[in-house]
């Protein structure tokens, strides 16, 4: 069976304006959902990093904070 390929170059996309608008809300309502999933996962890695180096200038003679 001979495969035989063609080259497809769309040139234009016909979209009303209203539809597009449609579009574009329902993708930013998608994307507050995503970014809140996101930021708990960033949170959880960063207090992890905090959890296993935190002490890490205590270890080397740093004193952390020092108050007059």
């Amino acid at each position: 069976m001979a495969e035989h390929s063609e080259r497809i170059t769309i040139t234009d996309i016909d979209i009303p304006f209203v539809r597009l608008v449609m579009i574009f809300i329902k993708w930013s309502l998608a994307a507050i959902p995503a970014a809140i999933i996101v930021s708990f996962i960033i949170s959880f890695l960063m207090m992890l990093f905090a959890g296993i180096f935190g002490g890490m200038g205590m270890m080397f003679g740093g004193g952390g904070f020092h108050l007059p």
